[in-house]
């Protein structure tokens, strides 16, 4: 992180996005860290990873089996090793919604792309 950036204040996304993403409510995400499974939300999708809203977000650094139906028309699932890159805690007041900002380990390429131009397509 750099200076004035904490884990309540991550890097600016626009500043660190490589791909472009789309908005999007998935209700159904599971998430298996090998203690428990989680059930949660995604707001934002990419090719090469989401961000989940949770009130519980894992450390940055943790690593875990992921599932994520997303809509039609893709009408896939991604189903792949994720890995926190930064988590953002629940303030009073805040702006931002609490959670944290998933990449995709080991997503298929065909998925990847199947998403990417999804998103390109959206846009138009």
């Amino acid at each position: 992180m750099t200076e004035g950036e904490n884990e309540n204040n991550p890097p600016k996304p626009a500043d660190l996005r490589k791909n472009l993403r789309s908005p999007l409510l998935i209700l159904k995400v599971r998430i298996d860290d090998g203690d428990k499974v989680f059930f949660g939300y995604a707001k934002n999708v990419s090719k090469s990873g989401l961000f989940i809203a949770t009130v519980n977000p894992h450390d940055p650094g943790s690593r875990f089996q992921i599932e994520v139906p997303l809509p039609e028309p893709l009408g896939l699932s991604v189903q792949c090793e994720a890995e926190v890159i930064w988590k953002r805690h629940y303030t009073r007041g805040g702006s931002y919604e609490p959670g944290m900002g998933l990449k995709f380990l080991d997503v298929a390429p065909e998925v990847a792309e199947s998403i990417d131009g999804w998103i390109k397509s959206s846009m138009d």
